[in-house]
């Protein structure tokens, strides 16, 4: 029994297995209930007394080298099996789950194709500017609410500089440096020292646009804003324009559309008046194009501003202006079918 013992334990110490079909065989052959070790198990009984504590020691030796051996290669080959040489473990867990655009970035995409369809291209500026770009060079007087520090954010160590106020600054930018014809739209944030509540907040986007060439005239860009909001909000949608005064467009005029919830007939939304306020827009004042460089007895042109998100909140109904700068998923996922 003792020989017998020894044999099997040189054959357990050498066992090798190329793939996983001869590590079971090799356990079946050895570890099974009617493997080698079992036989040697079932023999037992037939030791003499004396003997049977040396061998019963030996047995389990076998049985556990046996065991151990069989596990450790069968570990072996499930890391190979399990390796992957250009498995890369930077990379986040899969799947993951793919997201979409914000809404104001789905309204502002559709704004800016609207008006490149009708010939206009985009403008950028500066978000930190200076007096003269965002208020002077636009006709703003020295005394203009607008300049006070409870409308605007100015640098407390350079009150010159201060967070813009609207993209019209981008405009003159253009126009300082640009011979007309002058046809662009100007997306971008925008900065206003207000308290942050439902309907209004410290920070929001605009689009703003500005025409300037010989001859142009009012009913120019009342074309312009009609073809816009039926492209926008419908074919059915109908405008009004109502006089309004800024500084740096002369005539001046807000712009209403027929409200797009109830067909103009009449609704809370629109407090029951059938319209809408969407925007603001008139022709550029002369003042404006001279302190740019350009010739106002040549040139005439109209500018026409508006907040994206009010464009967002009428085209998706959101009723908490705070809904757009708090990322929460729940509400972006609500537009995944509008991108």
């Amino acid at each position: 029994m003792i020989a017998k013992i020894n044999e099997l334990l040189q054959e357990v110490e050498a066992l090798k297995a190329a793939n996983a079909d001869e590590l079971e065989a090799l356990r079946i052959k050895y570890l099974s209930k009617k493997g080698a070790i079992n036989e040697l198990m079932t023999d037992f009984r037939n030791v003499a007394v004396e003997q049977k504590k040396e061998v019963g020691m030996r047995l389990n030796e076998l049985k556990n080298k046996a065991q151990e051996r069989i596990a450790a290669l069968k570990e072996q080959f499930e890391s190979q099996d399990s390796g992957c040489d250009d498995l890369d473990l930077t990379r986040s867990a899969y799947p993951i789950k793919l997201g979409t655009r914000h809404p104001l970035s789905i309204v502002k995409n559709e704004i800016i194709d609207i008006f490149a369809r009708l010939g206009f291209s985009i403008a950028e500026g500066p978000e930190v500017e200076d007096d003269w770009h965002v208020f002077s060079a636009l006709n703003f007087a020295e005394d203009h609410p607008a300049r006070d520090m409870q409308d605007t954010f100015f640098i407390e160590s350079h009150p010159d500089i201060l967070l813009r106020t609207h993209t019209s600054s981008v405009q003159s930018r253009v126009m300082e440096v640009s011979e007309p014809p002058i046809r662009i739209i100007c997306p971008g944030r925008v900065y206003r020292n207000e308290a942050i509540s439902y309907r209004a907040h410290c920070f929001f986007h605009q689009v703003e646009a500005l025409y300037v060439d010989k001859n142009v005239s009012f009913t120019d860009l009342k074309q312009v804003l009609l073809l816009f909001a039926k492209e926008m909000f419908g074919a059915d949608t109908k405008i009004r324009l109502r006089p309004s005064y800024f500084p740096f467009t002369e005539p001046s005029a807000e712009m209403d559309i027929s409200c797009n919830i109830c067909g103009g007939k009449g609704c809370p939304f629109c407090k029951h008046t059938g319209w809408v306020e969407i925007l603001g827009c008139g022709m550029v004042d002369p003042n404006v194009l001279e302190s740019n460089g350009i010739d106002s007895k040549v040139y005439s042109g109209y500018a026409l501003g508006m907040g994206i998100e009010r464009i967002t909140n009428l085209k998706y109904q959101v009723k908490d202006l705070r809904m757009f700068s708090e990322n929460d998923t729940r509400f972006l996922k609500e537009f995944e079918a509008a991108y």
